[in-house]
């Protein structure tokens, strides 16, 4: 027990440090809009470099205020990326007085890891997926018995678009961090997960299935990715089972009734 904060703080001190840890995450959130919509414009340049390079060369909007609003849209998803260190240190300071020394020890790799592998499946999403989607998309365009199909996509319905592959990317790379948190906590173990291996591959096509369009390359190309960093979060797990094992020979002992069980 000394290894926890010495502060026991009645609920009021609790909701009170709570409400100030809000208050500098809207802030941080609201300083990067600030910034992110004086850029707003340079910004949504960058995310239409995809259409551009798939040979689409105009985009539309169809109501007056909607190119506004796609602004404002494209200033906020760009605050929440920047302010997401502020905001996740902040929630840290708020948690991190009730845990024990390990437990901090534990988690605060998990929140390292978090920003890092949200911008790798983003970038996977930005710079591969999109654009082969888009080609495949794209691809509709042409004559029809005389008539000329021709794709004239709104601004706004593209930025969904593109929000949509890379949140879902992004967040499809957190998958390691979930399952060693899951792990850690003592919800599932490595032994379970290996025998829900195959229903996890099952799982990371049903999910690309979902959040990509319906060519199959998009889907592998989300898929693929989940089943690898499955596997990759086993392997992590196996390396922090042999780190605890090491500094409890009563988990030791009981890894290796399991190693013998299983053979």
């Amino acid at each position: 027990m000394n290894d926890i904060d010495e502060s026991q703080a009645p609920l009021l001190d609790h909701l009170i440090e709570l409400r100030r840890r809000l208050l500098f995450s809207a802030v941080a959130v609201a300083a990067c809009f600030a910034v992110c919509f004086y850029f707003s414009e340079q910004i949504l340049t960058f995310l239409v470099k995809p259409l551009l390079a798939a040979g689409q060369k105009r985009v539309i909007f169809t109501q007056i205020f909607e190119a506004f609003f796609v602004q404002i849209k494209v200033a906020f998803f760009a605050a929440m990326m920047l302010a997401f260190p502020v905001i996740a240190n902040q929630l840290w300071q708020f948690v991190a007085p009730g845990l024990y020394r390990n437990e901090k020890r534990a988690l605060f790799p998990f929140l390292l890891a978090t920003p890092v592998l949200f911008i790798a499946g983003a970038a996977l999403a930005y710079y591969v997926t999109i654009p082969v989607a888009l080609h495949f998309l794209l691809g509709y365009q042409g004559n029809l018995g005389g008539v000329q199909q021709e794709a004239l996509p709104s601004v706004e319905n593209y930025l969904s678009f593109v929000m949509q592959f890379l949140f879902a990317f992004g967040l499809a790379f957190l998958l390691p961090v979930l399952l060693m948190l899951l792990e850690l906590a003592g919800i599932v173990t490595r032994k379970q997960l290996v025998g829900a291996r195959r229903y996890a591959i099952v799982a990371a096509f049903a999910i690309a299935a979902v959040a990509t369009p319906p060519d199959i390359g998009s889907q592998f190309l989300l898929a693929v990715p989940l089943i690898l960093l499955y596997e990759l979060a086993l392997i992590a797990i196996w390396f922090t089972e042999k780190r605890r094992a090491k500094r409890d020979p009563g988990e030791a002992t009981a890894t290796d009734g399991e190693i013998v069980e299983r053979r």
